[in-house]
């Protein structure tokens, strides 16, 4: 047997009373022979709600069965259902919504639909088309919701045929179909919920156009989620704009000018962190005697850390001078940056790439500078070892903080 789905003929019936049909042996999840209940379908989030006080946790479909899954078993042979309704309410306005949305957008761009669906938060449409402007979105949701305030009536019905040159989704199926429309404006079959007339959408809001499949998603919302999203985005706006002692209108302007002025201060402060770099490099060259080959190597040494800009500025700038070798280690993860002047008669790069391939790790670069990683900090510590053996002048340097 099939369960009569009473949504089809009245989506605004809350109660209803059914037999049981089938209930799974721990008795949390029941067929009935009739149900109020939307089962997850099309884009659609299911109803909840209770039978028999008990609260229904999920609604989903068997076939032609629809299947109720509750918190706690109901041993009752008939059961009555009550639909929590300001969820339905909410997904009527969501999904009579994207029917108008849908078909003003496939009248202004010739863009279908081909994917819909109903978030806790959000709903998204995703269209066949290479791309849509935020000028083009805006016309649109203008366009729907000079529609939805003409309060067109929104009916849905049973047809044995629909030619599909008078729907606005092609329908791959024959026999009867269940077709929701919008005076006037669209056709389409479908098994949702939806509001009497388009004006108990409430009303249209678009947000966010993305690249998707191929497509293009937009965001939108309607009704009760559209005046709440508006409100929380208008009270930021508002504590913005007090924070900023400024109009609202005058907003985007002075935040697009404060994140100017921190764009230039970050890079004048990576400018000076680069300068102290390279003079912190130049000060230990100078600090250090020459060996009896007049060569000066420093090592320094950091428990973690990264081989980053600073740390190569430094390094670098060490190296520029006469006769020097740089050699970085961090434990944290293990890695290693190595630079020689061009008068050392080292080769930074092969260097790095020779010691640290023998210990299974990997590096490279140049003649002046070379880095690279180790597997673990004791095959570190075997690379540094051959790198002193490499450049002896290592190994009497000692470490630099």
């Amino acid at each position: 047997m099939k369960t009569v789905r009473l949504y089809y003929e009245d989506s605004y019936q809350t109660e209803f009373t059914a037999r049981v049909l089938e209930r799974s042996a721990d008795g949390l999840r029941l067929c009935l022979d009739r149900t109020a209940f939307y089962p997850e379908s099309g884009g659609q989030p299911c109803d909840l709600g209770w039978i028999d006080g008990v609260p229904v946790l999920e609604v989903t479909e068997e076939g032609q069965r629809v299947v109720h899954r509750l918190e706690r078993p109901v041993q009752a042979e008939e059961v009555r259902g009550h639909i929590a309704w300001d969820r339905r309410f909410d997904h009527m306005q969501q999904h009579s919504g994207q029917h108008l949305l849908s078909a003003v957008l496939l009248e202004l761009y010739g863009a279908p639909t081909v994917g819909f669906h109903i978030g806790q938060e959000v709903c998204t449409i995703d269209l066949a088309i290479a791309s849509l402007s935020p000028e083009q979105a805006a016309r649109a949701e203008m366009r729907a919701n000079e529609l939805l305030v003409r309060n067109l009536p929104v009916r849905a019905h049973w047809e044995q045929e629909a030619l599909p040159a008078e729907l606005r989704r092609a329908v791959q199926r024959s026999g009867p179909l269940r077709i929701v429309s919008i005076e006037g404006v669209d056709r389409v079959a479908c098994g949702g919920t939806h509001v009497r007339a388009t004006g108990e959408i409430g009303v249209i809001l678009l947000r966010k156009l993305d690249r998707a499949h191929g497509g293009v998603r937009l965001e939108f919302v309607c009704g009760a989620r559209a005046v709440r999203r508006a409100r929380a985005e208008y009270e930021t706006l508002a504590e913005t704009a007090r924070r900023l002692s400024a109009p609202m209108p005058e907003v985007p302007r002075l935040v697009a000018e404060q994140i100017e002025a921190l764009e230039q201060a970050r890079k004048a402060a990576a400018k000076a962190t680069l300068e102290l770099a390279e003079y912190r490099g130049r000060e230990l060259y100078r600090t250090l005697e020459p060996d009896p080959s007049g060569l000066r190597c420093a090592v320094e040494r950091a428990r973690s850390g990264k081989l980053d800009q600073e740390l190569r500025a430094r390094a670098q700038s060490f190296a520029r001078q006469p006769k020097a070798v740089f050699l970085a280690l961090i434990a944290d993860p293990p890695s290693l940056l190595l630079a020689a002047s061009a008068d050392s008669g080292y080769d930074a790069g092969a260097l790095v790439r020779e010691a640290l391939a023998e210990v299974g790790g990997r590096g490279g670069g140049n003649a002046q500078i070379g880095q690279g990683s180790a597997p673990d900090p004791e095959a570190l510590e075997r690379a540094l070892v051959r790198l002193e053996q490499s450049i002896p002048g290592l190994a009497r340097s000692g470490d630099h903080c």
